[in-house]
């Protein structure tokens, strides 16, 4: 995807349509092209979590599912347990592990979406949630998969 500069985006509407954010103050603002730089970091991270969970034996069920205010990012099933999987994916670790970023509203929303899911297809499986924490920079990628991240109740 293009990067464009502050005094060439406004004339692609587009990119205006993509990237320019309200704020609750209702004023528009000044860092589009930073959100943009994040929403693609984030699908480059949850390409590089599905083709790990494939590597390792995991059918995908479903990527990017909603329910409510809930986005799951990867539903996924390896035999008899259905991984729930947060993908968090940064730059940098110096202010903190990717999973550190999982905040307990998210997580509330996540399991009620995940409930939803499985009562709707019927399923008697096992639920497990997991987050992949995926550093990914000029000087490489980490990731790190980590099983049974948080619980329900």
């Amino acid at each position: 995807m293009p990067i464009f500069r502050r005094s060439t985006y406004c004339t692609n509407l587009s990119f205006i349509e993509i990237r320019n954010v309200t704020t609750a103050s209702s004023r528009q603002s000044t860092e589009p092209l930073i959100m943009a730089q994040h929403n693609e970091l984030g699908k480059k991270g949850e390409e590089l979590a599905t083709d790990f969970l494939l590597k390792n034996g995991y059918e995908i069920i479903i990527r990017n599912y909603t329910y409510q205010k809930a986005e799951v990012d990867i539903i996924a099933k390896k035999e008899n347990v259905l991984a729930i999987v947060e993908v968090k994916t940064r730059t940098s670790a110096n202010f903190g592990d990717p999973q550190e970023f999982l905040k307990p509203k998210q997580m509330q929303r996540i399991i009620k979406a995940v409930d939803f899911f499985v009562n709707d297809n019927e399923m008697d499986i096992e639920v497990r949630f997991d987050i992949i924490a995926i550093v990914l920079n000029k000087k490489g990628m980490s990731l790190e998969h980590l099983e049974n991240a948080f619980y329900h109740f």
